[in-house]
């Protein structure tokens, strides 16, 4: 924002921006066809068949081999996703669909966003469901506690500030779905392993979108760009599920993400990767600026260094770290 510039005024300079964007939204629009998307029933049994018991004990079978820190993570994850009508919120300051049914490419882009997104939820909390390895009512009541919470991206008033939350967001949900089906088709999961592997491919596309949108700002508005930036990675990227409450553990977040980090599903290595590549694809470092568009420049090109550092201190500081009960797993400790 210029040293002369109001937050209302700021504000909607950027909604023009990103108004302006619509004709590249609409070019852009990387999703599916319904008539040609999957559904979480291709991945489950078929529950409506004549054999419907031998599929599910089928299926259960592996599961029973996935360890209770993958679990755990699982879990989290699936969490996070059904927290979505808190994220489809938050996307509409940027679709400005204030019908609803709006046409324009942006609010089109949102529902879709959302129609496909629905179904990550939807498939993991059938997994657990159907496999019995977790307390679903203790899940249950995370989801619950987790949507009262609400969600804050932390982004707001800054709209652009949206945009660099989902590339960000979109990359890391990857890397941890991709990461989980890693780990479970080692244990012999190989049911789990392809839900996780199409979850991961549904947000290596919207990744692309957002990251593609972020770099038409940068192109259009480059200051305005580098400033938001520099506002939402001064700050560690909050996490959508950062407000988890099982009803028993006030630092579930905490907890989760540390196992997540120990067993290398998402990892402070895998933050400073994801600012890596980010600052790459908008091309920060060759950008020709000035003055407090330049500090920023700086700052964010020095970011990744400093996360690469701060993971040998998490890691030495988790390798000391004591066991810690999960309700989800039945109150068991890993």
């Amino acid at each position: 924002m210029a040293a002369d510039e109001s937050p209302d005024s700021e504000m909607q300079r950027q909604i023009d921006v990103l108004e302006s964007l619509q004709g590249f939204v609409g070019e852009n629009m990387l999703l599916h066809p319904i008539e040609e998307s999957w559904q979480p029933s291709d991945y489950l049994p078929k529950l409506e068949a004549e054999d419907w018991a031998e599929q599910v004990r089928a299926f259960r079978e592996p599961a029973r081999g996935v360890s209770d820190d993958v679990l755990v993570v699982l879990v989290a994850d699936m969490i996070t996703e059904e927290a979505l009508p808190s994220y489809a919120v938050a996307l509409n300051l940027l679709a400005r669909d204030f019908e609803g049914v709006s046409e324009k490419p942006w609010a089109r882009w949102s529902r879709g966003w959302t129609s496909e997104e629905n179904r990550h939820g939807d498939l993991l909390n059938a997994y657990l469901r159907l496999t019995g390895r977790v307390s679903m009512r203790s899940v249950e009541t995370t989801i619950h506690h987790l949507l009262n919470r609400g969600f804050d991206p932390r982004a707001y008033p800054d709209l652009y500030g949206g945009v660099v939350y989902t590339s960000f967001q979109e990359r890391a949900t990857k890397i941890s779905h991709a990461n989980v089906g890693r780990l479970v088709a080692a244990q012999g999961d190989a049911n789990l392993m392809r839900i996780c592997q199409k979850i991961a491919a549904d947000e290596a596309r919207h990744e692309a979108f957002y990251t593609a949108v972020m770099g038409k700002v940068f192109e259009v508005d480059p200051e305005g760009a580098l400033a938001t930036c520099r506002a939402m990675f001064r700050r560690i990227i909050a996490m959508p599920g950062r407000h988890m409450f099982d009803g028993e553990d006030p630092d579930l977040f905490a907890h989760f993400a540390a196992v997540a980090q120990r067993i290398g599903v998402y990892t402070v290595r895998d933050y400073a990767s994801i600012l890596t590549h980010l600052l790459k694809t908008w091309g920060v470092a060759a950008l020709r600026v000035t003055g407090r568009a330049a500090r920023a420049q700086d700052y964010l090109c020095g970011l990744p260094a400093h996360y690469e550092k701060l993971a040998e201190q998490v890691e030495e500081s988790l390798a000391r770290a004591e066991p810690v009960r999960f309700a989800w797993i039945h109150g068991r400790s890993v």
